[in-house]
């Protein structure tokens, strides 16, 4: 894998849609804690389900992270 997870979910970003991993990433943008250098599904899922208020639910991190994979292929 060559991008970072931050790295491909912002290029989800998409103020003006209303698809949930759309929105997962304007909120993950304007998250300043956010582990962006991290590359790791289980740092990742355990830092939204602590911090990650924005996402009211983890299978858009689920669903954002199975694209992330598929795009790093």
């Amino acid at each position: 894998m060559h991008k970072t997870f931050y790295q491909y979910l912002m290029t989800q970003r998409n103020p003006e849609s209303s698809e949930e991993v759309a929105n997962f990433a304007n909120n993950t943008f304007f998250d300043q804690s956010f582990p962006k250098q991290s590359k790791d599904f289980e740092e990742l899922s355990q830092y939204l389900e602590l911090n990650g208020n924005y996402l009211h639910n983890m299978s858009v991190f689920d669903l954002a992270w199975q694209q992330y994979l598929e795009s790093e292929n």
